[in-house]
């Protein structure tokens, strides 16, 4: 008869021995998977090496290119739902399709540079905390507002004619988070 003891010794031992084979295992799998991830690399650094070859020839010296650009003046401000409050104070015009297709919201902080030649080029870098909310589309005295709830929010006209909406349509706004007294809104869908 064998003994309990002698049991549990071989219990224990084939344990021992299979977590052994497991550990034994899995840096056979890491090492795999890293020569994989590594080969994958070189191949990725030949496409991007080859690709740049074709860009700018096999010189090994790359020069920048020059250019005749000005920058001009650089203006930060905030997105008031229609135009641009920069932080000299004036108010710069936001092209409405810009403001449309960026979904700015009130609040939102821009970029206006100013090119010696006058154009205006805008970015958005510092977008505002924004919840989405749904309303009821609403046109008065030729404006477009989204009712929702007790509060009403302005529209741009750019964003209702992109959308194709009417009034009456339900739609989906982008609001400011935390400004309660917000009067704009940017148009995400209509629904």
């Amino acid at each position: 008869m064998v003994s309990l003891g002698v049991i549990d010794t071989k219990i224990t031992e084939r344990k021992r021995d299979s977590e052994n084979k497991n550990m034994s295992d899995v840096p056979d799998k890491q090492i795999k998977r890293l020569r994989a991830l590594i080969q994958e690399a070189e191949t990725n650094l030949v496409a991007a090496n080859e690709l740049l070859i074709s860009l700018v020839g096999d010189d090994q010296a790359v020069k920048p290119v020059a250019r005749d650009d000005n920058i001009g003046k650089v203006i930060e401000g905030v997105f008031d739902g229609q135009n641009m409050v920069g932080s000299d104070g004036k108010t710069y015009p936001v092209p409405a399709n810009y403001a449309s297709k960026s979904k700015l919201v009130q609040g939102d902080i821009l970029k206006l540079t100013v090119a010696d030649d006058g154009t205006f080029l805008y970015k958005q870098i510092g977008p505002i905390a924004r919840k989405q909310v749904v309303g009821l589309l609403k046109q008065e005295n030729g404006h477009y507002f989204v009712e929702v709830g007790t509060r009403e929010y302005r529209v741009l006209l750019a964003s209702v004619t992109y959308f194709k909406a009417k009034p009456g349509d339900q739609v989906s706004v982008n609001v400011p988070e935390d400004d309660k007294n917000a009067e704009w809104a940017a148009l995400e869908a209509a629904l």
